[in-house]
């Protein structure tokens, strides 16, 4: 049985070489133009290139997003951002729009063309007239359930793809126009202000000031916030159905939600790939997506399993903050070279988070600032400390749990 390709967004260059330390198969991404996630860090096409270098050389595939629904002004500045993906070797481009399919096709016609979810593909049919169009591979929307996937599968031997993991658009297939009313930020155009995940209340005309809460009982009024979306429950469903690749969302989530995510589904995957026939996924793995930031979990259209709207608030859970991501291990030493993501302090308890392996407990003793040379009690964000452990790998995270 084919074990799906786990496909990790990377919102900038360290979002991108942690999600393949941590066990990404492939990444998406997005250039400077073009992409659904505008507000993100992106990248340059000289890092497009440097990530490029890096993840072909571990075999990990990069897909470059350019699924935005361009304007006339727009569209004649594709071409030669289409020529330049080709020439640096991208893996796939996923695209939504048929303006933008037309050109691909012309500008890079040897990188297979993955069709995104922004296309809302949701019956079989659809898939033989995108196939016909150019298409390889199909982002599938995510109001499909289980059945309406196996039946897709059945009818089909294009790649299909789906998010597993991560936030959820309140619209249809994503193509949303209240970030646009509200805030004259596009959805379609890469820069959505979630503006759903906002409290709504009514306001008769006659009385200005006077709010009225939509949902009058404990829950309040976030009618519009979706739970995020889980299906680690569900890999051999997804194994045995045929999926080829599943899609994390989070290129504007931190680079420790990616490691999370990425390896609570890499460790998912590979145990059940050693064994199909006993697997059960194992309640530690399912955990470490409580301790990075989420609302609700809940799986989506996949399998009914109740309303996916959250009401009581907007606000995020979670249950340890990261603190401090490796840079390099002194084995002479015995060290780590620390940097600071928040304040850490000597006698702090810490988890350490490797890409591979189980999660260990130390203790803070003793650390030095590097750029004072000497001990210190306490260090804050963005600064490097020095701190003895065991033998840790680069870019192993340490955490603390909320109090």
């Amino acid at each position: 049985m084919k074990i799906p390709e786990l496909l990790a967004p990377a919102g900038n260059m360290e979002k991108g070489l942690t999600a393949i330390e941590y066990g990404a198969d492939a990444l998406y991404l997005a250039g400077q133009q073009f992409g659904m996630r505008a507000q993100a860090g992106n990248f340059s096409l000289a890092e497009i290139r440097e990530i490029l270098r890096v993840a072909h050389k571990r075999g990990v595939k990069v897909y470059v997003t350019v699924n935005t629904f361009p304007r006339n002004h727009e569209i004649d500045e594709l071409p030669p951002y289409l020529e330049e993906l080709s020439a640096l070797g991208v893996d796939g481009i996923i695209l939504a729009d048929p303006g933008v399919l037309h050109l691909a096709r012309r500008y890079a016609p040897n990188v297979p063309l993955h069709l995104s979810t922004q296309a809302n593909t949701v019956n079989y049919q659809a898939v033989q007239f995108w196939v016909e169009a150019g298409i390889s591979r199909f982002v599938l929307a995510r109001e499909l359930a289980k059945e309406e996937i196996a039946q897709m599968r059945q009818a089909t031997t294009a790649e299909l793809e789906m998010f597993v993991h991560g936030a959820m658009c309140m619209a249809y297939s994503g193509r949303c126009l209240l970030s646009t009313f509200l805030t004259g930020r596009d959805a379609n155009r890469g820069a959505c202000a979630q503006s759903c995940r906002w409290k709504y209340a009514v306001v008769e005309e006659k009385r200005p000031g006077e709010y009225f809460p939509i949902d009058e009982d404990e829950r309040g009024t976030h009618i519009f916030n979706s739970k995020d979306l889980c299906l680690i429950d569900y890999i051999p469903d997804l194994a045995q159905i045929g999926v080829d690749s599943l899609k994390i969302e989070g290129r504007m989530k931190s680079s420790y939600y990616v490691a999370t995510v990425v390896r609570a589904y890499r460790a998912a995957l590979d145990l059940y790939a050693q064994s199909p026939d006993t697997y059960t996924l194992p309640e530690s793995v399912r955990e470490e997506l409580n301790k990075v930031s989420h609302r609700p979990y809940w799986a989506g259209f996949f399998v009914p399993t109740g309303a996916g709207i959250h009401y009581p608030t907007s606000a995020y859970h979670q249950t340890h903050d990261v603190v401090g991501v490796v840079q390099r291990y002194d084995t002479e030493r015995g060290e780590a070279v620390v940097l600071i993501k928040n304040r850490l302090q000597v006698g702090d308890t810490v988890e350490i988070m490797e890409p591979r392996g189980p999660v260990s407990t130390l203790t803070i003793t003793e650390m030095v600032r590097d750029d004072l040379g000497s001990a210190v009690d306490e260090v804050h964000a963005n600064f490097t400390a020095r701190i003895p452990m065991p033998a840790t790998k680069p870019y192993a995270m340490l955490r603390v749990e909320r109090t």
